[in-house]
């Protein structure tokens, strides 16, 4: 037993011993896989201010790393910088050297024009490719699957840009942008961002990498003749400074401009503590945006030390601290943790040689050194998957290779700049951090976008209009129809070539409100012969022949898909004109007020009702008894005198009351209605036509006229279906008189359809027609401009204040009213009173008569059926003679419920003193004796 115990002991040491050398060795192998340092190129352009920081950035993340026991495990980083000097080619070379080192990534380059050389380089050989300052964003396309973007694209800063322009009601931009990739791709996502908010870029002005000043001055020039004042400048950060210092001296950073720079400013502004003061009054007033780092203590930490490191690596400069750089040192750590998760996966660092540069001679580049990197696939997956949390705040990335929560802060430059909100693509604009958002539902409504007050350009807060009339010295072409009738709306003014009327003095009127000057040109737009298509002319306007239209020019739907129109000036639908007639010296016109249906079951009902109480009353009233002549004379003369409440004869039945009680009130709301339209038939003149309006002229074949060149023609063929061949096209206001006067059987027209405007022009000094119904469209008219103009918006304004200050009132009396026609005491025939008005009252009447019936029929039924309850003689038992017997038994007088009541009330008190007098103690002898005898 004791030597069976040892074997057991003796087997579990020796496995204990066996499992630890095991694990020693798997150890072992693992940290021989890792090699004792690992190489990371670094291309920047040493010249530029950003890269200076990002450099001193970098070094200190490479120190914090290989100082950190927790990372790589004993490997260290070692980044070899090389300066391409803002040189694509020297990118290109610099790339190949590294490729002859065994280079397991690249960080860099700033330059995205760079980045898209160095991307093919990359992918040819594997090599992952981090930048930290490349923000194209046509860079992290599937064409570059080994670039890897380790800060926000500027697809975000772009659309940040959009939303601010869209916050403020801006709708057009001029973009100011270096032509190269960076600055092309930019400008082209600015512009599909602008356009999800129906906004545009309505003038751009590129210029090439290094521009003189004259180059700038040039730019310029073309953009202050444009009429928007929205300039956003994405450009680098020398070029930058130059614009603004041009821009200075030709007076465009003065009120009315708006000026936004993409983050290139704030970078400057960041990064140089020593920036004079003239460069700085000419960024005054100007938007930029800066990429938003939220807070934490690993930002405060690096902060403090920054001065330490700055002072360290640049004796000689001041340099501060931008947002790149805090980019610049999360990236380092980046590659850290993606190499750190390789070699744990079994990473390693091997290539192989790539065929395709075998063959190839360089002189001193050496292509047949350049391998791929095997573990290159690998080692870019590692990079996406990374997940931790930084200077920079969270750093993981999406499936499209951005960062996630990207997010900026929006900074007004007054001196060094001030913070006036903030954007993310989780919240839009907010005047609070970002952070506080992401734990809530997301809430873009206009509500919550919000920003601080901005000092614009001028030292001024109003916030600019955005536009302005452009100062080229080019007259406006405007369209204005030459009409050949109704003329005090639009026309020439013979023997010359300018225009007169209603419409060109409204346009005169708001244009004298604008606040800046409208050079303008009226063109006529018509043969002079017949009146213009107003359609026409607007579809001119979409194809740049004028720059606005002027004139009576419905706002209708196909024309508001063309142009762009300012607020009505007028308003002016549809409406049906027709000859009228004076109808009020007929000599029956005492029967007009109702309807000849409408008599007829008045009169009709008058019978019912007369029948019903007399059916109701004639076993108990004495007033509806007698021979049949008598009878039916009651009937007749009770149903009419109800409709003066005339009637002598009292009801006694409570059916008849309840009868008659809702006959009664038909009758007071039937005469209260036939003397309210009577009144107005005799005291006010009527007039008379057989058109009632759009309905009778559909379903008519008669010939319908209009005006030649109105929108009507096609309203009538399209919306209401009336054939076109109904139509008769008319130019004079005398041809529409002597169209209405011959008539649809004479060559005429039955009715003329034409906007209201015209009519009651047409109609002031011609009383024999008017206008039958109600408009059947509602619309007005305005002056028509191209798409997104702001001038519209700027002369709807103006209309406005016309209109409230009274002035577009004088201007249509001025021209517009006429007296001729007095029509205060006349007006169209009004409606007779028709059946259906007072189909419920009679509803009501005849349904009470039918309740009133059946219950009194039930009530002779009980009666008669308890009287042949009684013993009955044989021969009375056929059918015939009982109904003899129930009409002899509906004929038969019965005295009221009261009468028998107090019938019985009086037999009752004459039989008690019949009882006192026989039971009198008072009675003489003979009596009691003749009593007893008996």
């Amino acid at each position: 037993m004791g030597t069976h115990m040892c074997m057991k002991f003796y087997w579990m040491l020796l496995l204990l011993l066996l499992s630890n050398g095991y694990l020693a060795l798997g150890v072992e192998a693992e940290n021989l896989s890792r090699p004792a340092s690992v190489n990371i190129g670094c291309i920047l352009s040493m010249s530029s201010i950003v890269n200076k920081v990002a450099k001193i950035a970098m070094d200190a993340a490479v120190e914090d790393v290989n100082s950190n026991p927790d990372i790589l495990d004993g490997t260290k980083m070692n980044i070899i910088v090389h300066d391409s000097n803002y040189s694509g080619f020297l990118g290109i070379v610099e790339a190949l050297r590294f490729m002859e080192t065994n280079t397991m990534a690249i960080i860099g380059p700033q330059s995205s024009v760079i980045a898209h050389v160095i991307s093919h380089i990359a992918n040819e050989l594997q090599v992952p490719l981090l930048s930290y300052a490349a923000t194209d964003p046509t860079l992290s396309s599937l064409q570059y699957p080994f670039f890897v973007r380790t800060s926000p694209s500027d697809l975000f800063q772009m659309a940040a840009i959009a939303e601010i322009v869209d916050h403020y009601e801006w709708r057009e931009v001029i973009a100011i942008y270096v032509d190269d990739d960076h600055g092309r791709n930019g400008i082209a996502a600015l512009g599909d961002e602008l356009a999800e908010r129906r906004c545009q870029i309505s003038f751009k002005a590129p210029f090439n990498k290094n521009p003189t000043i004259e180059d700038i001055r040039d730019v310029l020039i073309q953009v202050a003749l444009t009429e928007a004042r929205i300039v956003v400048v994405h450009t680098y950060a020398d070029t930058g400074l130059d614009v603004f210092s041009v821009a200075k001296s030709m007076r465009m950073m003065e009120r009315g401009f708006v000026w936004i720079a993409t983050n290139w400013l704030t970078t400057i502004l960041d990064s140089n503590t020593t920036l004079s003061s003239d460069v700085l009054e000419n960024v005054q007033g100007v938007l930029a945006l800066r990429i938003h780092t939220p807070n934490s203590q690993l930002k405060r930490n690096f902060i403090s030390r920054w001065k330490k490191l700055e002072s360290k690596e640049a004796q000689n400069d001041s340099l501060g601290l931008n947002t790149f750089a805090l980019y610049a040192y999360d990236t380092v750590w980046i590659l850290a943790r993606a190499i750190d998760a390789f070699f744990r996966e079994g990473g390693n660092i091997s290539f192989t040689k790539d065929p395709k540069l075998s063959g190839l001679q360089g002189g001193k580049l050496q292509f047949s050194n350049m391998s791929i990197f095997d573990g290159g696939i690998l080692l870019l997956r590692k990079i996406l998957q990374v997940n931790m949390t930084g200077v920079t705040g969270p750093v993981q990335f999406t499936s499209d290779k951005n960062l996630i929560r990207p997010a900026f802060e929006v900074v007004n430059v007054i001196g060094t700049g001030r913070r006036i909100g903030y954007w993310s693509n989780y919240s839009g604009l907010s005047i609070e951090p970002p952070e506080i958002f992401y734990g809530k539902p997301p809430n873009r409504s206009s509500a919550n976008q919000k920003l601080y007050s901005v000092i614009w350009p001028g030292q001024t807060t109003q916030k600019p209009r955005g536009w302005a009339f452009p100062q080229n010295g080019r007259e406006l072409k405007i369209g204005v129809p030459n009409r050949v009738s109704f003329r005090e709306f639009v026309g020439v003014v013979p023997g010359t070539d300018q225009f007169q009327g209603f419409c060109i003095d409204v346009f005169t009127a708001a244009q004298s409100l604008l606040p800046y000057a409208l050079p303008y040109k009226l063109v006529p737009y018509g043969d002079g012969h017949s009146n213009p298509t107003d359609t026409d002319l607007v579809r001119l306007i979409t194809a740049g022949v004028f720059d606005a239209a002027v004139g009576d020019i419905a706002i209708i739907t196909n024309r508001t898909k063309m142009v762009d129109f300012t607020q009505p000036y007028i308003e002016s639908g549809l409406v049906v004109v027709a000859s009228v007639k004076k109808s009020n010296s007929r000599p029956f016109a005492f029967l007009r007020p109702f309807t000849p249906k409408m008599w007829g079951v008045t009169a009709v009902f008058f019978l019912i009702v007369g029948a019903v109480v007399w059916i109701l009353e004639h076993r108990l009233n004495d007033d509806f008894r007698g021979p049949p002549r008598r009878q039916m004379i009651t009937v007749l003369w009770f149903s009419f005198s109800t409709l003066f409440f005339a009637h002598r004869e009292n009801t006694v039945s409570t059916l008849g009351r309840f009868v008659l009680i809702i006959w009664l009130f038909v009758v007071l709301i039937l005469n209260s209605s036939y003397t309210a339209s009577l009144t107005s038939i005799l005291t006010v003149q009527q007039l008379y036509s057989p058109i009632k309006g759009i309905e009778s002229l559909q379903n008519s074949n008669d010939p319908i006229g209009y005006q030649e060149g109105s929108f009507a023609r096609n309203y009538l063929i399209e919306e209401l279906n009336i054939k076109e061949s109904r139509l008769v096209p008319l130019n004079l206001p005398e041809d529409y008189a002597r169209a209405l006067r011959a008539g649809p059987h004479n060559g005429g027209v039955a009715a003329i359809i034409d906007e209201r405007a015209y009519i009651e022009l047409f109609l002031s000094t011609r009383c024999e027609f008017s206008i039958i119904g109600q408009e059947f469209t509602k619309n007005g008219w305005g002056f028509a401009f191209p798409q997104d103009s702001p001038l519209a918006v700027d002369m709807s304004t103006a209309i406005l204040k016309l209109s409230e200050n009274g002035d577009l009132q004088r201007i249509h009396d001025k021209w517009l009213l006429r007296s001729a026609c007095s029509s205060q005491n006349t007006k169209l025939e009004v409606d007779r009173l028709e059946l259906k008005s007072f189909s419920g009252l009679f509803v009501i009447c005849g349904v009470a008569c039918l309740i009133a019936l059946l219950v009194y029929f039930i009530l002779i039924l009980r009666q008669f059926r308890s009287r042949q309850a009684e013993p009955e003689s044989p021969n009375v038992s056929t059918r015939s003679r009982r109904i003899q017997t129930f009409l002899t038994f509906v004929d038969e007088k019965v005295e009221p419920e009261g009468s028998r009541s107090k019938r019985r009330q009086l037999e009752a008190s004459s039989n008690r003193s019949l009882d006192e007098q026989n039971f009198s103690p008072k009675r003489n002898h003979s009596e009691i004796t003749s009593a007893r005898s008996t």
